[in-house]
């Protein structure tokens, strides 16, 4: 009987040196053999808010699994936080930090470092619990929602952004509370159609219809085992459907479609800073920045100014008003154009009621050309 071992160990040497002398020349001995693709960048999402998120944010957990469990491995929790117990398995990264206020966040810009240091690409947002426990007005969280989200597409102009009407609060301390976040919520809709866009939307989630804080809470304001349970399965569906769609490629793929650096791809972000108040009055400025790789060339913001106010003189732009006080602004000659991540500025004056709170407004821009 032939011996094969040997046969194998006589051919081995030969395949070796066919080999040598083949791959200078770009052949291969198997050509039907492909090399296999990189793998993907998992799609990166950042769950934000107060300690409902964060503080251990369980519902997190539950979220992770049981997108995991659809299918859904190429997805990547992140934060500047670490997981804060909750004893499950999963990827615990978040930015839900307790006791923060989104307003303060807002103001004191502390967003863009954190985007900076984890790179969304979907933001899942419950925030605000705190401000309306403080009392702050609707329109004041709203134009705080409304920087955040031109910081999220400062930093990814193809964010998605989920955006939850919040659950409901019955602390013993705050009887008021409750009727709060109604009336918050009861904005939210709206603010959310005004804010998103073809190329970054926003969805609203409505986290409150259904959720009990008798039986959901453990103080009437952080969800225990059964609230985490439902807030995650609300999250689910509007967080599937995103992964289902899929989230534009690396913006530095030329392939991608969605590729900031094509032509007629410009998208700007607008801010609102009030600079000085009196009774009856505020002056404020409102800075315009292009977001994309293309060049800007015109741009038109709505200023919608909280507490009745009213804008009736303005520089550096043109202006247009409606009758509920809405204000469209377009830029002038000299300021339309803006190269990748140039900024200007227009300022304004605004006539308020004498019971109005500090000025705030709401701020949208949009690429004209």
């Amino acid at each position: 009987m032939r011996d094969t071992r040997l046969l194998r160990l006589r051919t081995l040497p030969l395949l070796g040196l066919l080999a040598a002398l083949l791959l200078p020349l770009g052949l291969i001995l198997a050509p039907g053999a492909t090399a296999a693709p990189a793998a993907a960048d998992p799609v990166r999402v950042m769950p934000l808010g107060d300690s409902i998120t964060g503080s251990p944010g369980c519902w997190r957990a539950l979220l992770w699994n049981r997108l995991v469990d659809a299918g859904h491995t190429d997805i990547d929790f992140v934060g500047t936080l670490p997981a804060q117990g909750c004893g499950v398995a999963h990827d615990g990264d978040n930015e839900g930090h307790g006791g923060e206020l989104v307003t303060n966040v807002a103001d004191q810009n502390l967003l863009p470092a954190r985007l900076s240091a984890t790179r969304p690409d979907i933001v899942v947002m419950h925030f605000g619990t705190n401000d309306v426990w403080s009392g702050l007005a609707p329109d004041r969280i709203l134009a705080a929602y409304t920087k955040l989200v031109g910081q999220m597409r400062e930093s990814n102009p193809d964010m998605r952004v989920l955006v939850a009407q919040i659950i409901p609060m019955n602390p013993s301390t705050c009887a008021a509370c409750a009727q709060r976040v109604v009336d918050f919520n009861a904005r939210i809709p709206a603010w959310a159609a005004a804010t998103g866009t073809g190329r970054s939307p926003v969805t609203v989630v409505d986290q409150w219809t259904g959720f009990d804080t008798a039986t959901d809470t453990y103080d009437g304001v952080h969800p225990n085992d059964a609230g985490n349970v439902k807030i995650a399965a609300r999250w689910f569906p509007a967080l599937d459907a995103i992964l289902d769609a899929g989230v534009p490629n690396d913006p530095e793929d030329p392939d991608d479609p969605d590729d900031p650096t094509e032509p007629g791809d410009a998208t700007c972000t607008a801010s609102f800073r009030a600079v000085s108040t009196w009774q009856g009055g505020y002056q404020a400025e409102v800075t315009v920045r292009n977001t994309s790789a293309a060049p800007l060339t015109g741009w038109t913001v709505t200023v919608v100014p909280a507490d009745g106010a009213r804008v009736n003189q303005l520089w550096n732009g043109t202006l247009g008003t409606t009758a509920d006080g809405t204000a469209t602004v377009t830029n002038a000659s000299w300021n339309g154009t803006l190269a990748p991540d140039a900024s200007t500025a227009f300022g304004f004056i605004a006539t308020t009621p004498a019971t109005s709170a500090a000025p705030t407004a709401t701020v949208d821009c949009a690429a004209t050309s």
